[in-house]
């Protein structure tokens, strides 16, 4: 596709420093940072911190491990994105209705788990667990949607950098933070302090503004065609072999960095290292050049081309992976600990802002909620799948082969994008 001389400009407007000011500069940027908070608050909640407060009052592992099933709504939710797509609600907009819906869903859901607790019903509790990890992922949807319809293609990088800064706060409060006020007061406090967060998201969406309307009349859709529509459409603009390269470059991006993730808790624990000190390298430290990299990721796409961002950052993915092979030959040193975490850290924060950005170029601003949730549940699917079989792998050769291998899965992504690299759209990767 040939852009226009005026298309052009409007693009040498959005490269180098002044491209870099002017993505962060936008006022979206700051309502993405309290948006990506309200997504990151819930997820531990329904997961590992919601793990913890039930095993604390004495419930089997057995069912620990059923009632974390609820959080599967955030694999499935490009399921009923359609429906969100296809019915604004008659309140505030397209997108903040919605928006305003699943946050009052989840005050009021957390609330509840936080009064009722699993000592007094465990089935009540595990229905307001569901409706919790229901509202959350609906929240996303709608929070990936605004993200994409309220700012260009060229500062899609910049609000995911802000989008993923908040997303990191909300991990640190919901973990963290709601783990020390368990201790020093009760978990009933815990939770009704982590619905009282959702008041800051919510405030900032009810003051965001609504992106403007798509020209396309979604509400004449009958509901069938919600479903079918996104899907179609996706096909017909790409082509059938086009599109099927583009879903299985994002299913693969992520492969290699996936595909340890697994077994990186075993890892840390099989080279001599304490929980305190994978607490505090892993889920301290890393964190931080976690959102050092998004930045760095985002500063990167605003002045440069996303297209050659989409090289680098895969092959950071890949190659960060040597850096595991620092551990297992010097097992128990933390300067090994530190050197890994670094590099897995900062190629991870990088390459998620660059895959946030590519898909969000990928999709039909008429059907952005589906399209989107379609394209960020494949990108998590199949490495989640082969990460489940890394156990096997390592057991039938070693941590080291392990690593070794992972860095070479990033072969069929590279190949992908070669395919694909003068197919798409050039004008919206520049």
């Amino acid at each position: 596709m040939t852009s226009s001389p005026h298309a052009d400009s409007e693009l040498q407007n959005y490269k180098g420093w002044a491209g870099i000011k002017r993505a962060f500069a936008t006022p979206s940027a700051l309502t993405m940072l309290f948006l990506g908070f309200g997504s990151g608050l819930p997820f531990l909640l329904v997961g590992a911190t919601l793990s913890t407060w039930l095993r604390d009052t004495g419930v089997a592992l057995s069912v620990i491990g059923l009632v974390s099933y609820a959080s599967f709504f955030y694999v499935l939710k490009f399921l009923w994105a359609p429906l969100i797509d296809r019915y604004p609600l008659p309140f505030l907009g397209r997108r903040k209705g919605w928006l305003a819906l699943s946050q009052l869903l989840l005050i009021s859901a957390l609330a509840g788990m936080a009064l009722f607790g699993p000592q007094s019903s465990l089935l009540l509790f595990v229905a307001l667990t569901g409706l919790v990890a229901l509202a959350g992922a609906t929240q996303d949807i709608v929070v990936d949607a605004y993200r994409i319809e309220v700012a260009p293609v060229q500062s899609q990088a910049a609000l995911a950098a802000t989008y993923i800064l908040g997303y990191r706060f909300g991990l640190i409060i919901s973990g963290a933070i709601a783990l020390y006020l368990a201790e020093l007061t009760s978990w009933t406090t815990a939770y009704l302090v982590m619905a009282a967060c959702i008041l800051l998201p919510l405030l900032a969406g009810l003051l965001s503004k609504e992106p403007a309307a798509q020209a396309l009349a979604i509400r004449e859709i009958r509901l069938r065609d919600a479903f079918i529509k996104p899907f179609q459409e996706f096909f017909s603009r790409n082509g059938i072999w086009l599109a099927l390269a583009l879903l299985a470059f994002v299913g693969l991006f992520k492969l290699p960095d996936q595909m340890i993730g697994v077994l990186a808790g075993p890892f840390y624990l099989d080279s001599g290292y304490t929980k305190a000190d994978i607490a505090t390298v892993s889920k301290v430290y890393g964190v931080w050049i976690g959102i050092a990299g998004a930045f760095l990721g985002g500063i990167c796409i605003a002045a440069f081309s996303l297209r050659s961002m989409l090289v680098i950052a895969a092959l950071a993915v890949s190659v960060s992976n040597i850096a595991y092979l620092l551990m297992a030959n010097n097992p128990g040193e933390n300067w090994a600990f530190f050197a890994t975490i670094s590099a897995d850290n900062l190629s991870q924060g990088f390459a998620g802002v660059v895959l946030v950005a590519f898909m969000s170029s990928l999709t039909n601003r008429n059907f952005t909620a589906t399209q989107y949730a379609l394209l960020a549940s494949l990108a998590n699917l199949p490495g989640k799948f082969i990460g489940g079989l890394s156990g096997y792998i390592v057991e039938a050769s070693s941590y080291s082969a392990f690593f070794i291998m992972s860095t070479f899965s990033v072969i069929p992504t590279l190949l992908l994008l070669a395919w694909i690299w003068h197919r798409i759209q050039a004008d919206k990767l520049q």
